[in-house]
């Protein structure tokens, strides 16, 4: 049995992990992969320029997921109010000033004072574009009609924090931030409903087919519900991985990215090498399926369930181990906290 520490680290950092191995080939073709790494594909974890296991866009903004669901908490505490997607955008808004885009947002907490999160790994447009916009996009008002996986490979922090049918709703909200098109939020939503069975010890297969059936309590679910059920039938299918993938898409959008990561935990839901080397060796957004897969993999094998020369080379590795052991925690009263988590 995996404690509920070891399943926290396992979230945050297999999603790092995933979103490592996936960046070196992001914007790559299958053929071009292979050329280059070999028949197998990428099957390591590459330093980039900076000498470092680099994490991207990806691992930042949940990053900043998990630093508003925790300032959300402390606020609500101490002033007795909070709407968790409003603080949860703020959270962005600090992202995006680590991007170098100058805002007002308030420039506390401990998470945007880590340098190395100063940094562009390729953010999405569609992110950029809403934060600049200086206005927040909610399901009923969005700001677009984006359905880019840029909301999904997000949201895994709200499912360790918040019950199944909780998570859901906030992982929508969450996404609708910047992403306007209900597949572009019902995947956040499924994911971190997804993260949330897991943490709630249900098996993994079950915990996609509860997601499934609450995704389709909600108004225009039909295109990720589809994908969805695609994924599950495709495991159970003698179809090759390759062509299974290919047959979902490619992950640029967040039903495609869900969908191939669902399918590839599924595939390989012992064997987390085996899992995120799926999701990542295809023609589309590797690191943002890596990253899922990691996400849905190691919460349920937990940190002690993924290569431990992985957990120690990636970047940010031990910030994320503190970030996923304050997630347990949700809420301390303590100066130090206060001034971790700050409740504006």
């Amino acid at each position: 049995m995996q404690t509920i520490n070891e399943r926290f680290r396992g979230c945050l950092i297999g999603g790092a992990i995933g979103d490592a191995l996936g960046w070196p080939v992001e914007f790559l073709r299958l053929d071009e992969i292979k050329r280059k790494y070999g028949t197998q594909g990428i099957t390591n974890l590459v330093k980039g320029r900076s000498n470092l296991v680099e994490i991207t866009d990806d691992t930042q903004m949940t990053i900043f997921t998990a630093e508003g669901l925790l300032r959300a908490e402390n606020r609500g505490r101490n002033k007795g109010i909070a709407h968790i997607p409003s603080v949860v955008h703020r959270s962005y808004l600090r992202w995006l000033n680590t991007q170098g885009v100058g805002n007002d947002v308030e420039k506390d907490g401990w998470i945007h004072s880590i340098k190395a999160l100063h940094t562009r790994r390729a953010p999405g447009n569609t992110c950029l574009d809403a934060l600049i916009s200086g206005r927040m996009g909610t399901m009923e008002e969005p700001l677009n009609n984006s359905k880019g996986c840029g909301g999904v490979m997000r949201t895994a922090p709200i499912g360790l924090v918040f019950k199944k049918e909780e998570a859901f709703k906030l992982g929508c909200e969450s996404a609708a931030i910047t992403h306007g098109h209900p597949s572009g939020y019902l995947s956040a939503g499924a994911l971190s409903y997804i993260i949330a069975a897991i943490i709630e010890g249900i098996n993994l297969e079950i915990a996609v087919e509860q997601a499934l059936e609450e995704c389709k309590k909600y108004p225009s679910n039909q295109e990720c519900s589809t994908l969805i059920e695609k994924a599950i039938t495709l495991v159970k299918s003698d179809k090759p991985v390759i062509q299974a993938i290919e047959s979902l898409g490619e992950g640029w959008v967040g039903e495609e990215a869900l969908a191939i990561s669902i399918y590839s935990a599924l595939k390989y839901q012992d064997d987390f090498e085996k899992a995120v080397f799926t999701a990542v060796n295809h023609n589309g957004d590797s690191d943002s399926t890596g990253a899922i897969t990691g996400n849905i993999l190691g919460a349920y094998l937990g940190i002690n369930g993924i290569p431990q020369n992985w957990v120690s080379d990636v970047e940010l590795s031990k910030e994320l181990s503190q970030l996923a052991d304050d997630l347990v925690k949700t809420y301390e009263d303590s100066e130090e906290w206060h001034q971790k988590y700050p409740g504006w």
